[in-house]
């Protein structure tokens, strides 16, 4: 089934690639056309200049700065659409990794949200090297990831809000383009984009003096008057030239005043200059875009200010004030700014697009990130399309999957069934070494994750209560708290009893537990807790190598055996990694220690 999408992102690649270098050479054409006519207009000026046809050289001057006008744009132009093919190319090269397994080369992992007190991201592999999020991930924006981290870490609190979410990426995985040109529009922006919170605090903040129609009225007027009296002093001679001197001074003296809060307010725009660029982008494909789901249409409708205007409208007009404040590192500013009070004319246009849009810019870009975060989940749906939509049901406690596989293996998969409801509520899963069993209790536990954040699963049927993940697998000494493995274990575990004993419906994965002290000690303390667990309604996996463990089975009708084997072949250890009933009866430990020298091994 995944050969659809393959081709699909094939031909996608090979065409967007087509395109980019159509695009390079033109801009190189123009970019080479504008050289020509700038030599060409200053050549012609000076020959006319220099033949004193001054009027006809004035003609031509200006007929080549439109002309190289007009070329700048469609330069800049050419460049955009070259970004955004570009984009488009990375895009489709990062799916068809995903697709082979290759996504483990992605940048961007996740290593900064891991969090070994969350009570499962760590040991499911949700962030970091390997992880979900690296696979899944295809946010541009700072909000966008930090969405996506919110949605891995805390699944859906209803079925309502599970099947919502279901709706939304069933919808969202069919609108591949759309997906692609989304996401382009935020790689395209020319810097890294920046945590929005600095911009939405700049959007709030108000300043009065520049809303006041009297101080407004002052600020228009009085570049119109100096204008008027330098043209009465310098070309008509009609007053003394003191008189506009004198008005150019005051112009400058009323600059002076709130210079610096001034800078830093105009730093702020223009640090956000190509982020602001990239949401108006995203946000135009938002507006545009015919959406059904009820999780998609209430975020596509917050985009609007409170008079109702379109966020891409407002945007775009915030981009404008922004360039006209981008003119300050124009080589004659400082000359443009005196004569027109031209920073107090963008602080008046400012206030103004504060005041009608600044507080809905945070809700703006809210919905660009949840938009990134559940097309980062539709990924999944479309790249896998034999994968199943998993059944939450109201049931209190029930997991059953069928041919259920690790979604983040694709060579070497294996799937196994799993069932688990009443009267069992506990499967103890013994095996030798390397058999599959911490894998197994992965496999569950990170497909109860997709199932709960409303993304498809990776098996052919998947039906599950709404229940609390909880681990204890990946445990370690942590040195600079001064904490040893063992203590470590105990603190997770305690967490896992205490979340029974409030009531929550727990789901736990219990990975070889105990194993920092002796075997006798760990022997009851495990037995002492699965069967706590098993009695008080929880329900989970546990792996071991303890096969005395098995007994419980016998005195506790919750708990069920079940084992992987290995065999041998041609003096080979292999497995199968199939999960089968009962209680395991081979061990290979002495056979590898055998491989690894240090257990001699038998001459015969």
């Amino acid at each position: 089934m995944k050969v659809i999408a393959t081709e699909k992102y094939n031909e996608r690649h090979k065409r967007y690639h087509s395109l980019e270098k159509e695009k390079i050479a033109v801009v190189n054409r123009i970019s080479q056309l504008r050289f020509v006519t700038f030599v060409i207009g200053t050549a012609a000026v000076v020959y006319l200049q220099l033949t004193d046809l001054f009027l006809l050289s004035f003609g031509v001057a200006l007929g080549f700065i439109i002309l190289f006008i007009i070329l700048v744009f469609k330069h800049q132009k050419a460049i955009d659409e070259k970004s955004f093919y570009r984009a488009m190319v990375q895009i489709n090269e990062n799916a068809l990794m995903r697709i082979k397994g290759e996504w483990k080369n992605f940048s961007d992992a996740g290593e900064d949200f891991k969090d070994e007190s969350h009570s499962y991201a760590n040991d499911l592999d949700i962030f970091g090297k390997g992880s979900l999020f690296q696979w899944i991930n295809t946010t541009t924006t700072y909000l966008g990831r930090e969405t996506l981290r919110k949605v891995l870490r805390e699944p859906c609190e209803s079925i309502e809000e599970i099947e919502k979410r279901q709706e939304a990426i069933e919808e969202l995985a069919g609108k591949l383009n759309w997906r692609q040109e989304f996401m382009a529009e935020g790689l395209i922006a020319e810097d890294s984009l920046h945590d929005p919170r600095p911009l939405y605090r700049w959007a709030s903040e108000r300043h009065i003096f520049f809303a006041n129609s009297i101080v407004i009225a002052c600020i228009r007027i009085l570049p119109i008057i100096t204008a008027m009296l330098i043209l009465s002093s310098f070309l008509f001679g009609l007053i003394p030239n003191y008189i506009p001197i004198i008005a150019i001074g005051l112009q400058f003296m009323l600059l002076i005043p709130g210079g610096k809060k001034r800078n830093a307010q105009f730093a702020i725009a223009e640090k956000y200059k190509n982020n602001l660029k990239a949401y108006s982008g995203m946000i135009k494909l938002l507006e545009k875009e015919e959406f059904k789901a009820v999780t998609l249409t209430k975020l596509q409708k917050k985009l609007h200010n409170k008079q109702d205007v379109n966020a891409s409208a407002q945007l775009t007009n915030l981009d404008k004030v922004i360039d006209a404040i981008s003119y300050r590192y124009n080589q004659l500013f400082i000359v443009i700014n005196i004569l027109l009070l031209w920073d107090y004319q963008c602080q008046i246009a400012l206030e103004r697009w504060k005041k009608e849009s600044g507080n809905s810019l945070e809700k703006w870009i809210e919905v660009i990130a949840e938009f990134e975060a559940l097309a980062s989940l539709a990924n999944i749906r479309y790249d896998n399309p034999d994968w199943t939509m998993p059944n939450v049901v109201e049931e209190s406690m029930v997991l059953r999957g069928a041919a259920m596989g690790h979604p983040l293996l694709v060579r070497d998969r294996i799937s196994n069934d799993l069932q688990l409801e009443p009267p069992t509520n506990v499967l103890l899963i013994t095996g030798s070494n390397m058999s599959g069993k911490s894998t197994f209790l992965r496999t569950a536990g990170i497909n109860l994750v997709l199932a709960y954040i409303g993304a498809p699963v990776c098996a052919t049927r998947f039906t599950c209560s709404l229940l609390n993940i909880y681990t204890c697998m990946r445990i370690s000494d942590s040195l600079d708290k001064s904490i040893s493995s063992f203590y470590a274990e105990l603190l997770r575990i305690k967490m896992i009893v205490a979340a029974v004993e409030e009531g929550k419906k727990v789901f736990f994965l219990l990975d070889e537990i105990f194993k920092g002290t002796n075997s006798v000690d760990r022997h009851i303390g495990a037995k002492e807790l699965i069967n706590k667990l098993s009695r008080d309604g929880a329900m989970g996996l546990v792996s071991t190598h303890d096969l005395e463990l098995g007994d419980l089975e016998k005195d506790n009708k919750r708990i069920k055996n079940y084992h992987f084997k290995e065999y041998y072949q041609n003096d080979q250890l292999l497995f199968d990694y199939k999960l089968q009933p009962g209680l395991s009866t081979t061990r290979n430990a002495i056979y590898l220690m055998k491989i690894a020298g240090i257990v001699a091994r038998n001459k015969n």
